[in-house]
Parts: structure tokens; sequence; C-alpha cells
């Protein structure tokens, strides 16, 4: 249990206190709770609709209110082009909100691809309010953060601006802005150079 909260942690920490859930149409229950499910990974999605399917079936929508996989956009660039995908905050797991009695433990232990609760074997442990606050939170930020094959280290051709055509060394890589810092030779002396990743093709 600790691990995973020190994710939601590690996720959150940097983010302002302004917030706004998926959830905010839906009707809230003051005895719900987010709990926290481990699911098989790569499933979690499908694992989540199937929940909420069982939760109909069941008529259990005042007990199990929301299920939630948490995400967030990254940009990512290959092959010189730049596209948005969507990325799981915490692969392999599942936030479900509800009222945890036997009943709902019983229908979320028991749904195909869910492996058990986070928490002690006896009784699953809730999240904080400041763990849920923040994980919206972290859903919500409005920059994505930056992917790409680059790694310190890597010659790469400039193939766009000022020094096109100009091979370097990529020196340091931020993620967050998309860009690399290319120590190019100029003038008999190693220059760093700050450039996007779309203004740099790595060389084979």
């Amino acid at each position: 249990m600790e691990k995973v909260k020190e994710k939601v942690k590690t996720k959150t920490k940097t983010v302002k206190e302004k917030t706004a859930t998926p959830s905010e149409t839906k009707k809230e229950y003051k005895n719900h709770m987010w709990y926290i499910v481990t699911a098989y990974s790569g499933h979690e999605k499908k694992v989540a609709n199937l929940i909420m399917q069982r939760v109909k079936a069941n008529k259990l929508e005042d007990q199990i209110s929301d299920v939630l996989v948490p995400t967030q956009n990254k940009i990512v660039i290959a092959d010189r082009k730049k596209k948005t995908v969507e990325e799981k905050l915490f692969p392999g797991y599942v936030l479900i909100k509800m009222d945890m009695n036997d009943q709902t433990w019983h229908l979320i232990r028991n749904t195909e691809g869910i492996t058990g609760f986070v928490g002690t074997t006896r009784k699953p442990i809730p999240l904080s309010p400041e763990e849920v606050k923040g994980t919206m939170a972290y859903m919500k930020v409005q920059q994505p953060s930056y992917q790409a094959s680059f790694a310190v280290g890597d010659t790469v051709r400039i193939t766009d601006g000022l020094w096109k055509d100009f091979v370097g060394t990529i020196n340091d890589i931020n993620d967050d802005k998309g860009q690399v810092i290319v120590l190019l030779s100029l003038f008999g002396r190693e220059t760093p150079v700050t450039l996007d990743y779309l203004q740099v093709s790595k060389q084979l």
C-alpha cells in the first residue's frame, strides 16, 4: 500500500491546488471513498467498464458511484512527427469510489481481471482526500509532457533552424518542454545549443 501511495504522492506533489474531477456531474455520496484495486496491466479500461456493467446489472449505483483509470496526455515524437497519446498514470491500477461493505467488496473482488484491493489482507484502505485531490489535479495538468527516443550521449543531426545539418551530441534532455541541449563544435570549442525535439534527428 505504501508503495502505491508513494506513486500517487510523486505524481501529484507539484500540482496546484485547483482541481476538476471527472465525476463532478455525478451524484455525490458522503459515505463513498476512493479505493485502489490491482488489475492486469494493459486491461485497466476493460476492467473498469466491466465493473460498471456489473454495478448496473446488480443495481448498485448508489453503492459504487465511480470507476476511474487515471490518465494524462503525453506528446510523443517519432519519425520527426508529433502526436498526442493517452498515458496511464498508474499502470496496473484502477480507482473505485464506493461504499465498502460485504456486497460491494465481493462484486469488485470477483470481477474478471481484478487481482485484489490495495491495503491489508483484512480491510482495504481508502485514499486520503489529499491523495484523491492530487491525483485528479495531475490528470488536469494543461501542459502535456513529451516523450522521444533520445538519450544523453546520442549523436544527432540538426534538421531545421540556424544550425541545420550540423552534427552534435545530446548533453541534456527536457521532457517537460520537449527540448534537448546539443553540444556543437563551433569556433574550435563545444557550444551548447537548445533545440526542440522536432529539430533533431538521431544518427544511426
